[in-house]
């Protein structure tokens, strides 16, 4: 089978036709950002980084009790890469799928899915309601409050920084570089 090298516009039309929730858009947005910061940082493709993060949770508005199952049958079907396909499928490691983040895009997107929505739950509580002035320090002031963005499994987080062999604080830092960038 002919693997297509898909594009934003083709992977946004993808997305969309699956995701109509604004939040879900906005979070597949600030993935998006954050995976370009990255592969910038490490001299990787850009494009490649922000598409696996764009399409991440293609599946999850619909499908949530298929999460990455469905997402991989669709990508697929409209002929999507293999090495995208298991990047995306690396994302749920641990907690829907059984697919190890082994590479540095793979680990990039498993340590910042959930790390972008206590970034975005943060900046919402200041006084500005942006990232733009967002610091390290005031993510961190709300991470051990369970209560605040409890949907965020902080143990990803965790586990993610740690695969990628970086602090906590750096982690943080560079999502909010990422979505900077976005915003």
């Amino acid at each position: 089978m002919k693997q297509n090298t898909p594009d934003r516009e083709s992977a946004l039309e993808l997305l969309k036709k699956y995701n109509k929730s604004e939040s879900l858009l906005k979070h597949a947005f600030a993935v998006e950002g954050v995976m370009r910061y990255m592969a910038g940082k490490h001299g990787e493709d850009k494009e490649k980084w922000g598409l696996i993060g764009l399409i991440h949770d293609l599946d999850y508005e619909k499908y949530p009790d298929q999460h990455c199952a469905m997402t991989k049958k669709i990508l697929e079907e409209n002929k999507w890469p293999e090495e995208y396909i298991r990047a995306v499928m690396s994302h749920g490691w641990g907690i829907v799928t059984d697919v190890e983040p082994v590479t540095l895009l793979e680990k990039t997107l498993y340590a910042i899915d959930e790390l972008t929505g206590l970034v975005v739950t943060s900046a919402l509580v200041r006084p500005s309601r942006s990232v733009m002035d967002l610091e390290v320090r005031s993510v961190k002031k709300k991470w051990n409050d369970k209560r605040f963005a409890a949907g965020v499994d902080r143990s990803v987080i965790e586990k993610g920084a740690s695969m990628l062999g970086v602090s906590l604080d750096e982690l943080i830092q560079d999502c909010i570089m990422g979505m900077r960038e976005v915003a």
